[in-house]
């Protein structure tokens, strides 16, 4: 339920330790058999009894799992005669001393400690849980059946301290282990009902943890060299292999021989178990998801307050021990999801993000927000391992934190529906597995610039667009017109476009440089800005150093530059290095190529395309400037967005 339910690296992560705590129960209730034997018989070795009767309960799982269930209705007579001799049994002569409330012992143990060594005894409510596979109608029989066992032994577990408090005293409760012998009807039949009470319950984990095993072996949980522990035997699929395993664990355990000890490992496991069971149910229940469709209902947030009720439990009685488990659990869930292990089903997290997804979209209608302003791209990249900088580029702008869409356009007919959807999917595997998150989307046209304004102007959930266009620079002359014409009807759509020129040879260099050409803020300079300010918090440009230049004509105005270039800075709160450079008799050209030259990367502003009258050449000249520079990028900001309250300068900031 949970793999199905919150994901197999959950599932796994909550199964492993599940599977240990049940093999090492059948060494908890052994021991507790050879106790009480030892009890009785005092010339008998504890180690040795409990090690004999765990190989043969080993034996008897081994033997047929349908022998040893047919065997439990022998154990249950014995318990029920037990139980009956109890209630009619007497008194002790010093009974009555026992305090109802708080303790008249000395060194009281306290509560929670008993409680931890106390609550693996109630476990065996999840048998039927563990054996479904054997029920003949485990939709029926599994609820009637666990209700049916938490209501039996609350109510036995509940009445007997009461009459154990009404005809005990003290000093027997504490010192004498098989003190309800002393007050029962017939006394051996309470020997019945401990060996019977432990037997069972032995069984009941040797029966059920081997099969949890197989399951994670059939999930592809457990590596690969386990997967023999997956097989079944018999027409009844019975994982014999597990139950080997599953025996020597249990017999490595019985040499630990100390039930306190053991007791509180255990209750870690199963509080676990049960935390997760009420979260993954209660995550179902609450997103009613069409999939989930029990038989049994129960309210979303009785599933809430029990996982609350465990995790609470799990603190009071011990909260080192609770850290450690959960350590355990969340290792082995990042080892699972280190291993990428594909599954044939879905699972919760999908549902749940797309309600949150569903109600998110609905929330962010309206105008843009500059406050909480992302680049959401959509990178015109082509075949992505032509032009991997183009992605790695748009990767470093977004960390994971925005949308990123890796787009292509394909030739009208190239490909049919089916392949198209495959291409997709090989291309996401081939993104992710270096490293970057990106949705793909493909479309076919007849003419890759159309195809590429239609992408732009459809692609989109509701307000939620792209609002970036990444696209690599063109060259080439048979293409520069239409080129540029996507240019253009891109800003007339009033999304930001950012060209990508690389540089062949360097690509980006070491990444310690960034240069940012500035022309103001209102214009471009606010987006180059935020774009360098993003891509320097990647892990890949952390070391990088923004340099923000301004060309003027004359020393007069370099002091007033270059106090304007500080005074944005400090209000941006952007670590940037102003430099003003003063022109002279210098063409910018040759500012620009000398200035740059060592630069990893370089800003520069583009003219809007709807107010200069010849773009075409424009765009031709921009492209030769820039001919001998590092890796270049191109800006051209939407019109009317104020990119100047995304940076922060609108508005008062306390340094």
């Amino acid at each position: 339920m949970i793999s199905r339910s919150l994901g197999l690296e959950t599932g796994g992560a909550v199964g492993i330790p599940l599977y240990f705590a049940q093999a090492f129960s059948v060494a908890l209730y052994t021991i507790g058999f050879a106790e009480s034997v030892v009890q009785v018989f005092g010339n008998l070795n504890q180690l040795y009894v409990g090690l004999v009767v765990t190989i043969l309960v080993g034996i008897l799982a081994l033997t047929s799992a349908s022998v040893a269930i047919k065997a439990q209705y022998f154990i249950m007579a014995a318990i029920v005669l037990s139980l009956i001799s109890f209630f009619f049994g007497g008194s002790l002569p010093d009974a009555g001393d026992v305090a109802w409330w708080g303790s008249n012992v000395e060194t009281p143990v306290p509560f929670w400690t008993v409680f931890a060594v106390f609550f693996p005894a109630v476990t065996g409510i999840m048998s039927g849980v563990n054996m479904s596979g054997d029920l003949k109608d485990p939709v029926k029989s599994i609820p009637v059946g666990t209700l049916a066992a938490v209501g039996t032994g609350y109510a036995i577990y509940m009445i007997i301290p009461f009459f154990l408090a009404q005809r005990g005293d003290v000093a027997s409760l504490i010192n004498d282990p098989l003190v309800m012998q002393q007050i029962s009807f017939w006394a051996p039949a309470i020997l019945l009902g401990v060996w019977g009470a432990t037997l069972s319950s032995a069984i009941g984990s040797i029966l059920g943890a081997p099969r949890v095993l197989q399951a994670l072996a059939r999930d592809g949980v457990l590596p690969s060299w386990l997967g023999f522990l997956g097989s079944g035997s018999g027409k009844d699929d019975e994982p014999r292999m597990g139950t080997i395993v599953t025996l020597g664990i249990a017999i490595a355990t019985v040499c630990i021989g100390d039930l306190n000890v053991i007791a509180p490992v255990l209750t870690m496991f199963f509080l676990t178990t049960y935390f997760v069971l009420n979260v993954s149910a209660g995550i179902e229940t609450f997103l009613q998801s069409p999939s989930f469709r029990p038989t049994f209902r129960v309210h979303w947030a009785l599933s809430l307050l029990g996982a609350i009720g465990c995790l609470g439990v799990m603190f009071l009685i011990n909260a080192i021990a609770t850290v450690i488990a959960a350590a355990i659990v969340l290792g082995i869930y990042l080892w699972l999801q280190r291993r990428e292990i594909e599954t044939a089903w879905g699972d919760v997290r999908r549902g749940l993000w797309m309600a949150i997804i569903s109600k998110a979209i609905y929330q962010i209608m309206g105008s843009d927000d500059s406050k909480n302003w992302r680049p959401h791209l959509l990178v015109l990249s082509g075949a992505p391992r032509k032009r991997w900088s183009l992605i790695e580029l748009a990767d470093g702008f977004s960390h994971n934190r925005a949308l990123m869409t890796v787009a292509n356009i394909l030739p009208a007919g190239s490909r049919d529906p089916a392949q198209q959807i495959k291409l997709e999917t090989t291309i996401r595997d081939y993104i992710a597995k270096r490293g970057i998150q990106a949705l793909v989307r493909l479309s076919t046209a007849e003419d890759p610039f159309a195809g590429a304004m239609n992408l732009v102007e459809t692609y989109g959930l509701g307000d939620l667009i792209p609002n970036t266009i990444l696209l690599g620079a063109s060259d080439s002359p048979q293409r520069v017109e239409a080129y540029c014409g996507l240019i253009k009807n891109i800003h007339i759509a009033e999304r930001n476009v950012v060209i990508f020129r690389e540089n062949p040879e360097r690509v980006f260099g070491d990444r310690r440089r960034i240069d940012i050409w500035w022309g103001g803020l209102q214009t471009n300079g606010g987006l180059m800005l935020m774009l360098a300010y993003l891509l320097r918090t990647d892990i890949e440009w952390r070391n990088a150093q923004i340099y923000l230049k301004l060309v003027v004509q004359d020393e007069a105005a370099a002091q007033a530059a270059r106090q304007n270039l500080e005074d944005l800075i400090v209000s941006a709160r952007i670590k940037a290095e102003p430099i003003v450079i003063i022109a002279g008799d210098r063409p910018f050209n040759q500012i620009l190529t000398e200035s740059s030259a060592n630069a990893d990367l370089v800003f520069l502003g583009m003219a809007r395309p709807t107010e200069h009258p010849d773009f075409l050449n424009y765009y031709s000249i921009l492209q030769a400037r820039v001919k001998h520079l590092p890796s270049t990028i191109f800006v051209l900001a939407a019109p009317d967005f104020a990119f100047a309250e995304v940076v922060g300068t609108s508005r008062t900031t306390n340094p």
